[in-house]
């Protein structure tokens, strides 16, 4: 940050010095600077989301876009001597346009020679690293065997140490959490589709293990591996591609729609009174209204509505034989008369 502040100040002061110079006001050269400055600094933050290939063919496609404008803006000139810097300026920038849009759109017609000159960017898409909680998830290794997961598993030496630091603790669950972790590494170590590979590459100047890796892929220009919600956060913020076991897990569940009939077996009481809890075989919760009384049992129940959050998926239902609340019943009306029966306090009665 304190770099591309000086690059906005040191703009600035080339703003001044030049409009002194060229007779403009120094305030107009500050501002006019400072903007290009700035210009500079945010055209650097977007490229840094930009493939390296992209950036080579534009780069490319634009230098020669710009030969060919400036010798069609030189032609221009030379026949009407008048127009001076615009007859130059303009077929320059023309051309210089229209060649990095044409390499751009026209990149697959390159694929060739692109797969020669990024053979190590390509790979480094391929390469994921590892997070500890997605090692003891283990979900990971059936994406793997599958073939849904495919290249390199980077396992830094720092995350085999916190998972060391886990399997060696003096809480069971703890415990078997770690031996778990390293059951999964052995596993995918012995699936033909994937290579893994345990680096001793480290990130110094950073202490926490979540930084660590982030900082680790964008190294490596690979994508972070994990199930843990708030390290995926963190890595899209800091630009850093995440592939999320527990987000793909809720894309591939089945959809249910309010009204469709489901087998459930309510295990507990639910929250709520009378309520009960049941779930699916994707380990989706689904609250049953009025299913306190068949606690135990597999019973059927209708879909009322599903709600949809960041945590997962809930799913409200109730018995099938149970019937929908109905509307409160109207007021009677007030009993008429008989035709045959004399109305009390009528007249002549």
């Amino acid at each position: 940050m304190a770099i591309r502040a000086l690059v906005v100040v040191l703009s600035a002061w080339a703003g001044a010095a030049l409009a002194a110079a060229l007779g403009v006001p120094v305030g107009a050269g500050i501002a006019g600077g400072a903007a290009l400055g700035a210009l500079a600094v945010w055209l650097e933050t977007r490229a840094v989301g930009v493939p390296v290939e992209r950036l080579f063919w534009g780069t490319l496609g634009g230098f020669f876009g710009l030969i060919a404008g400036l010798a069609v803006g030189l032609a221009v000139v030379s026949l009407f001597p008048r127009v001076e810097v615009a007859g130059i300026g303009l077929p320059a920038f023309l051309g210089a346009y229209l060649g990095a849009a044409t390499a751009l759109r026209r990149r697959a017609d390159l694929e060739p020679v692109s797969s020669v000159l990024f053979a190590a960017a390509r790979r480094g898409e391929l390469t994921k690293v590892l997070d500890t909680s997605a090692i003891i998830d283990g979900r990971v290794a059936d994406l793997c065997r599958t073939g849904f997961l495919e290249g390199v598993l980077v396992v830094p030496q720092f995350v085999l140490r916190e998972l060391q630091q886990i399997a060696d603790s003096s809480d069971p669950l703890r415990r078997n959490r770690g031996k778990r972790g390293f059951d999964v590494l052995q596993r995918l170590q012995q699936l033909p589709r994937v290579k893994v590979e345990i680096v001793d590459l480290d990130v110094p100047h950073v202490r926490e293990v979540d930084r660590k890796l982030i900082e680790l892929a964008r190294t490596l220009g690979a994508k972070v591996l994990t199930t843990d919600y708030n390290l995926n956060r963190v890595a899209e913020l800091s630009g850093v591609p995440v592939l999320n076991v527990n987000e793909l897990a809720n894309a591939l569940k089945p959809v249910v729609l309010p009204g469709e009939v489901l087998q459930v077996q309510v295990l507990r009481e639910g929250k709520e009174p009378g309520q009960g809890v049941a779930y699916l075989d994707d380990g989706t919760m689904v609250v049953v209204d009025h299913g306190r009384r068949h606690v135990g049992q597999t019973i059927e129940v209708t879909v009322t509505s599903v709600l949809q959050t960041s945590a997962g998926r809930m799913i409200f239902a109730r018995p099938r034989e149970e019937p929908r609340p109905r509307e409160e019943a109207r007021p009677r009306e007030e009993a008429r008369p008989r035709e045959d029966e004399p109305a009390a306090g009528r007249p002549g009665a």
